[in-house]
């Protein structure tokens, strides 16, 4: 069985810095992408960034270009968002998930493409 298991989530104020965590699990992930996603309360489930197992390719949403990072440590089966400069408007609930790879440099970047999701982690960031 597959999991997905984020960490990493809090408080933080404007500015700031939090780091979440991606454990993944249960099957071996060669031809899929980690993505994150984010929900806040009364929105739709929004894209965040995602990254191939394949060949590194990322893609970003422009609301967090600049400011987060997506990384990997295979050693770990592990996919680390770090935030920084962060606002108010990320405040959300952050979902970790797991779906097939559609080509070499492209990243799959909706969340009917994924098929794994996390528990999701809490993040708050006032102003």
């Amino acid at each position: 069985q597959v999991q997905l298991v984020e960490s990493g989530g809090g408080l933080v104020q404007a500015g700031g810095s939090l780091r979440l965590s991606c454990a993944a699990s249960g099957r071996t992930f060669g031809s899929y992408s980690l993505g994150w996603f984010r929900q806040a309360p009364g929105r739709e489930r929004e894209f965040v960034v995602a990254i191939s197992l394949n060949d590194d390719a990322t893609y970003y949403a422009d609301s967090v270009k600049g400011r987060f990072t997506i990384s990997r440590d295979d050693h770990k089966n592990t996919v680390y968002l770090q935030m920084n400069s962060l606002k108010p408007e990320d405040t959300s609930v952050y979902y970790c998930a797991a779906g097939r790879s559609i080509a070499p440099g492209l990243v799959p970047r909706t969340a009917p493409q994924y098929d794994y999701w996390g528990q999701g982690t809490q993040v708050t960031v006032s102003s």
